[in-house]
């Protein structure tokens, strides 16, 4: 687990059966102003796969201070020729009190805020690189003691409905995941389990 300031992240990751690449690709920092979250994969899986979901990775890193739709414009821009790549971001804007988000293709993220209500978005569909339809963006007021749960294709829906997801401990999140599905994985899996604890001072 890494504690920031303001947001505490957890990763679980496992590569798929008989796979010694994860085709899976993650980031994230959290800076005065801003948290920045990223998971990307990679068409097909293993280490094929690994190079355009690192691609995203690698263009998000130069370019974290713009916008979602910038950032995610960007990538389908310099994927375009590889193998392809879906992902989803979250910006968290510690000033502003609010939060974007951007799903595209089987990434998921759901966000379950402390009075107990929870949200899932819907992905825009397509991938980078080739099946690029443009993307959704979605913006909020951001409220302490959310939970916000990025995944990708590799974990399953009936997982999703365990309450353990609520829990204020990312660490747990994850290790809970772990402990109960941790069994070998038919695809490349990942989950990010992303908490903010609070108001900017």
């Amino acid at each position: 687990m890494i504690s920031g300031r303001y947001v505490d992240v957890s990763v679980y990751q496992k590569a798929k059966k008989g796979n010694h690449f994860c085709g899976d690709s993650y980031f994230f920092i959290e800076e005065d102003q801003i948290f920045l979250g990223v998971l990307a994969d990679g068409l097909g899986s293993g280490e094929i796969a690994k190079e355009s979901s690192q691609a995203v990775i690698d263009i998000v890193k130069q370019h974290k201070n713009k916008t979602v739709k910038e950032v995610v414009d960007l990538c389908n821009k310099e994927l375009i020729g590889m193998r392809g790549a879906v992902m989803g971001i979250l910006k968290i804007d510690l000033t502003d009190q609010t939060f974007s988000f951007s799903t595209i293709g089987n990434i998921g993220i759901i966000i379950f805020e402390k009075a107990g209500k929870k949200k899932r978005n819907i992905p825009s569909s397509g991938y980078l690189g080739s099946r690029y339809r443009g993307v959704k963006v979605m913006t909020e007021k951001l409220t302490e003691g959310t939970n916000f749960i990025v995944f990708s294709d590799g974990v399953q829906d009936k997982e999703l409905s365990a309450c353990y997801f609520k829990d204020c401990d990312v660490e747990r999140i994850t290790n809970a995941y772990a402990q109960y599905n941790d069994n070998s994985r038919q695809d490349d899996t990942t989950l990010m389990a992303i908490r903010y604890k609070g108001e900017k001072d």
